[in-house]
C-alpha cells in the first residue's frame, strides 16, 4: 500500500513528533510510505513554548520528511493538497489535536478524499481542555473530510461521535514510546539529578498546564509527612510558572520540592523516569496522556485522576492506581496507598502489558481498518 503521512516531524520536537516517527517507521516495513510536515507549524506568537524544533539534548528520530503545508497560509493549503495527490496515495494519515488545524489539515484531507484516497486521522483530542468558542464549529468541519478515525480512549470516541455520529472509527491504546533508552539505576539517576535516593520520589512530568492540575499536587505535598518525601516537577511551563513558584516558596519543605522548569530533553528522560518511585497525574480534565506510554516503558508505576480515558491506561491494566477525587486530600491519600502495596504486582502487569502496546500492532490494525473503509466517490 502506498501511504502519505501528513503531520509533525523531524526538525519539529514533542511527543506528537515521536508519536508520528515511531508510527512512521513501523509502517514502511510493509508499505511505501511518504511523511510530510510542516513548514510552520504554528506562529510564534500561538507557540507558549520555547522552541518548537529539536535542539542537540533530543534524541530525535530523524525522519526525512518533505515540507509542504504552512498552517498559517491558506495559499499553501491547496499546494500541499496537489504535492500529495502527485503521487497518488491510498491512505492519507494525519493527527489531530487542536482546532486551529482544521483549515489547512481539513482542506487537504478534503481535496485527496475527492480524488479516491482513504484518509484517516489519529485523534490526540476532539473537544480541548481550554476551550474556545470556535473549537467545535472548526472540528466538526474537518471531522467531515475524512473516512475514518482513531482513538486511543473512550472519552475520545465519545467526543468523536458526539461531533460526527457516524463517523467510522475504531479505538486503538497509544503504543510505548521506547526509544529513550534503557533505564538507569535509580541511586545513580537521583545522584545526576542531584535527589536523595533514600527518599520517596514523587514524579510530575510533562508540559505544565492549568487543567494538568499541579497546583494540587504541591498541595497534595502538603498533606503528606514531607520529610519522608521529595516531589519533582520536571516539564516547561506553558504559560507563568509563578504561582507554582509562590505556592512552593510558602509550603512547610520547599527545600523536598525540586523544580526543572524547562524542556526536557530525551537524553534526559531515563533519569527522571528511572528515579521515580511514581510518576503523578493529577489532571482536572484528560483524555488520554503520552506520559503513560513513557510510564509503560520504563516500568514506573502512575497514579491519576480519575478523569478521561486515563483509567484505561492505568486502572484497567494494573499499573498503578486512581485518584478518586480531583483534589489535594485524595491525591495524598492515594500517595499513601500505594507504598502499601506490593511493587512486585505492577511489575508483573507492565512485563504483560508491554508485549500488546508495539507500534507494529498499532500500525497492523489502522492499515486493516483502512481497508475495511469504503473508497470516497
Amino acid at each position: 500500500m502506498k501511504i502519505a503521512m501528513l503531520s509533525t516531524f523531524y526538525p519539529f520536537r514533542g511527543g506528537i513528533a515521536q508519536f508520528n516517527a515511531n508510527l512512521y517507521e513501523a509502517l514502511r516495513r510493509e508499505h511505501e510510505v511518504i511523511p510530510y510536515t510542516f513548514t510552520r507549524q504554528y506562529p510564534q506568537f500561538l507557540f507558549p513554548g520555547k522552541t518548537q524544533y529539536v535542539t542537540p539534548d533530543d534524541q530525535a528520530i530523524e525522519i526525512k520528511s518533505i515540507p509542504i503545508l504552512d498552517t498559517a497560509n491558506p495559499f499553501s493549503y491547496i499546494r500541499a493538497a496537489k504535492q500529495i495527490e502527485k503521487e497518488k496515495p491510498d491512505l492519507l494519515i494525519m493527527k489531530y489535536w487542536m482546532s486551529y488545524l482544521s483549515p489547512s489539515l481539513g482542506t487537504v484531507a478534503r481535496r485527496l478524499k475527492k480524488r479516491g484516497c482513504r484518509v484517516i486521522t489519529v485523534l490526540d483530542n476532539v473537544i480541548p481542555h481550554e476551550q474556545k468558542f470556535f473549537d467545535k464549529p472548526f472540528t466538526t468541519w474537518f471531522l467531515k473530510q475524512n473516512s475514518g478515525f482513531v482513538a486511543m480512549s473512550e472519552s475520545v470516541r465519545h467526543d468523536l461521535l458526539t461531533l460526527r455520529p457516524d463517523a467510522p472509527n475504531i479505538m486503538l491504546p497509544h503504543p510505548l514510546y521506547d526509544h529513550f533508552g534503557e533505564k538507569v539505576e535509580r541511586r545513580l539517576a537521583c545522584e545526576q539529578l542531584g535527589l536523595d535516593p533514600d527518599k520517596k520520589t514523587l514524579l510530575f512530568f510533562g508540559l505544565i498546564r492549568d487543567y494538568k492540575g499541579l497546583d494540587l499536587l504541591i498541595e497534595a505535598f502538603e498533606l503528606l509527612d514531607s520529610e519522608e518525601y521529595q516531589l519533582v516537577i520536571a516539564g516547561e511551563s506553558y504559560g507563568s510558572f509563578q504561582k507554582y513558584s509562590d505556592q512552593i516558596s510558602q509550603s512547610k519543605h520547599p527545600e523536598q520540592i525540586k523544580v526543572f522548569n524547562r524542556y526536557i530533553g530525551d537524553n534526559e528522560v531515563p533519569l527522571f523516569f528511572s528515579a521515580a518511585d511514581v510518576c503523578i497525574l493529577p489532571y482536572r480534565s484528560a483524555t488520554q496522556s503520552g506520559i503513560t506510554s513513557i510510564a509503560y516503558h520504563f516500568e514506573t508505576p502512575l497514579l491519576a485522576t480519575r478523569t478521561g480515558g486515563l483509567d484505561e491506561s492505568i486502572e484497567q491494566q494494573g499499573i498503578g492506581l486512581m485518584i478518586p477525587d480531583v483534589n489535594a486530600a485524595s491525591m495524598a491519600q492515594t500517595i499513601r496507598e500505594f507504598y502499601q502495596q506490593d511493587p512486585t504486582f505492577f511489575a508483573k502487569n507492565f512485563e504483560r502489558e508491554k508485549k500488546l502496546l508495539t507500534w507494529e500492532v498499532f500500525a497492523k490494525h489502522l492499515i486493516d481498518f483502512s481497508k475495511g473503509l469504503p473508497p470516497a466517490p
